[in-house]
């Protein structure tokens, strides 16, 4: 459909060319009406004409006869009769009809409403892309593992229940399974929304299309296929795209009506200066002609494409990516956005919020000891704590515990960064109000042991975005209500949510459910706003009136979700409702004036004032029409000063 229309976009507006250029009207306003003439030019703009109608109007006249057929008259039908009223018009003055040549108003119609079309079609949404993208999380091959202990690549469409397959460090989990051999760590945040990466032991459980942080694993087989945990992801975002019912375009039902009027009046207009006012033929059929074009909807064809165009050209220039216009238009009415927390409110990495330094011990060395050691690291809490400090010291003999942290020999002295258990096992106790707070919060607590001794403590959590508090507090003020989806924890979900400064906050949720939350803060009477960035919020962001992916996340986000928010900022969802709330307004204007003008000119360029001497002629009429169109192109300017 959309290179159906550009390519019949670019064709026709060639051909008008030489028809606005041929047309006596355009010449006798611009006074080149002599210098323009020669022998059979009348023909020749016959001829253009007819290509366009025949070749550029083509899916219009294809519409008028569906909606005729289906008897839903609609865009289509006012599109269809204006131009064939002002062709066929034209086409019979050419043969020796008395009156005026409309071939360049029915060609440059057609022009503009392919444009129209060709925006349309463009941002058209199709559920197949986000299925694609999910697909492509899992690996194409596996190392599958033999009896006789030889290993050999397959492609995963091979691999059937009880199959064992080696896994290793940094690689995906090619199917959902459970660990044989093997201690890991897990980063499944893609696809439970946990921010921690899991630790894993023989006899875990392991999904497919996490990846594998730390040591080889060896994986036996237990689902493949439509089983696994990812299918059901995307049947679940197959479902949520299948039930969204799609924002009805506003500008078919305002013509549904003004087509109504125009043909309407046409005929009215035809049949009372016949047989109510004796005219003859030649001049009735002017004034039908003429509400026929004074009813052209250029104006209303721009209405919305233009609007649409002018604020998706503005807001890609401020970071909002809109991929689906009805979604977007839909944004004016939300009234609760729902935030993922991990990679959206949060940063999606460990951060340090609290160092704890017990006596001996300051906490710059602290910091720089645990620095030091973990720097070492890939594990995405050693990396948390390396940025603590920018002082580190020489290290040597760097190892680390399994599961359990790190240890090396810094400045000379033996430093052990490692968790609660660890501290249990050598046989240290430490006692502190505080870390039993922290520990409340959901936050990871990591001890620093320098020579056998507990120097420090250090909290960590997943760092929330400077922005979220501004966004969150400037959406309450719009009426907005703030909410927060996770996988993590209540303890963790309940501090983030205090924090921020949220409404309500919904922990512990696993993917297959937060789709139902989504429904159930629908079924409150709220427009629902979803933003996520995970593999576990695509079938949310689905099923959400409007679907917010931040770019940073991944293509299945990106893909499944109506918005994108390029710099993955808050704040951005607060640009992304003043801009579809603005975006709105100049429709409304727009389609006001479109349909408004009308009103006011068909029953002009019918006659009724024709006995105080008031009569539009076809090309008053068009001028008024082309008057109209400029209005409409010059408000829908006015969105890049007012945002």
């Amino acid at each position: 459909m959309v290179s159906e229309f550009r390519r019949r976009f670019w064709v026709s507006l060639v051909l008008t060319m030489p028809i606005v250029a041929l047309s006596p009207m355009v010449q006798h306003f611009f006074g080149l009406r002599e210098e323009l003439r020669f022998p059979g030019d009348v023909y020749i703009l016959f001829l253009l004409s007819s290509a366009v109608f025949f070749y550029g109007g083509l899916p219009f006249l294809r519409g008028l006869a569906d909606e005729a057929r289906k008897k839903r008259p609609g865009m289509m039908t006012l599109v269809g009769v204006a131009v064939s009223s002002a062709y066929l018009y034209s086409s019979a003055v050419v043969f020796g009809i008395p009156g005026e040549l409309f071939f360049w108003e029915a060609s440059t119609l057609i022009v503009i409403m392919l444009l129209g079309h060709w925006i349309e079609m463009k941002s058209v949404m199709g559920a197949s892309r986000a299925l694609e993208e999910l697909a492509r999380l899992m690996p194409s091959e596996a190392h599958r593992v033999f009896p006789d202990g030889s290993l050999k690549d397959v492609p995963i469409e091979e691999l059937e229940a009880g199959d064992r397959i080696l896994v290793r460090p940094g690689e995906k989990v090619p199917a959902d399974g459970e660990i044989l051999e093997g201690e890991t760590s897990m980063n499944e945040s893609m696809l439970t929304g946990e921010s921690v990466p899991v630790p894993k032991k023989t006899g875990d459980a392991v999904i497919g299309g996490a990846i594998n942080s730390e040591g080889s694993v060896t994986v036996e087989i237990r689902k493949t296929g439509k089983d696994s945990f990812l299918s059901q992801i995307i049947d679940l975002v197959r479902q949520a795209q299948e039930s969204r019912s799609r924002t009805q375009d506003i500008a078919n039902r305002a013509a549904s009506w003004l087509t109504l009027v125009a043909l309407g009046g046409g005929g009215l207009t035809l049949a009372v200066w016949i047989f109510a006012a004796g005219k003859d033929f030649a001049f009735s059929l002017e004034r039908a002609v003429t509400v026929m074009v004074i009813s052209c909807p250029h104006a209303l064809g721009l209405a919305v494409p233009l609007v649409v165009a002018v604020s998706t050209s503005l807001s890609a220039g401020k970071g909002l990516l809109i991929r689906d216009r009805g979604a977007f238009e839909a944004a004016r009415n939300i009234r609760a956005v729902v935030f993922d927390k991990t990679g959206t409110l949060t940063e999606g990495k460990f951060g340090v919020t609290e160092t704890i330094v017990f006596p001996g011990f300051s906490e710059r060395e602290v910091l720089r000891y645990a620095a030091s050691v973990e720097r070492n690291s890939e594990h995405p809490i050693a990396r948390g704590i390396a940025s603590a400090s920018a002082e580190v010291l020489p290290v040597e003999d760097f190892r680390s515990i399994t599961g359990k942290g790190a240890q090396a020999k810094v400045d000379g002295r033996d430093v052990r960064v490692a968790s609660p258990g660890y501290l249990k096992e050598m046989g240290l106790e430490v006692s502190d109000a505080k870390l039993d707070s922290l520990s409340a919060q959901g936050k990871t607590i990591v001890y620093v042991i320098v020579d056998g001794k507990a120097a420090g403590a250090v909290a960590l959590a997943d760092v929330i975005r400077p922005e979220s508090k501004q966004a969150v507090s400037v959406l309450r003020g719009m009426g907005i209500r703030c909410m927060m989806l996770t996988g993590d924890n209540r303890r963790v979900a309940q501090w983030v949510a205090g924090e921020i400064g949220l409404d309500e906050f919904f922990a512990e949720v696993l993917p297959q459910e937060k789709t139902d939350r989504i429904k159930e803060i629908q079924a409150r009477g709220l427009t629902v706003a979803m933003t996520g960035d995970g593999v576990n919020d695509a079938p949310a962001l689905a099923q959400a009136d409007v679907g917010i992916a931040v770019g940073a996340g991944t293509d299945v986000a990106v893909e499944t979700a109506d918005i994108i928010l390029v710099r993955s900022n808050p704040l951005d969802v607060v640009a992304v409702i003043g801009l579809a709330r603005a975006t709105y307004r100049k429709m409304v204007q727009n389609l006001a004036w479109a349909t408004g003008y009308n009103a006011l000119a068909i029953p002009l360029a019918a006659g009724v004032l024709y006995k105080a001497g008031v009569l539009l002629s076809p090309a008053l009429g068009a001028a008024l029409m082309s008057l109209s169109t400029v209005i409409v192109a010059v408000n829908a300017q006015f969105i890049r000063i007012r945002s």
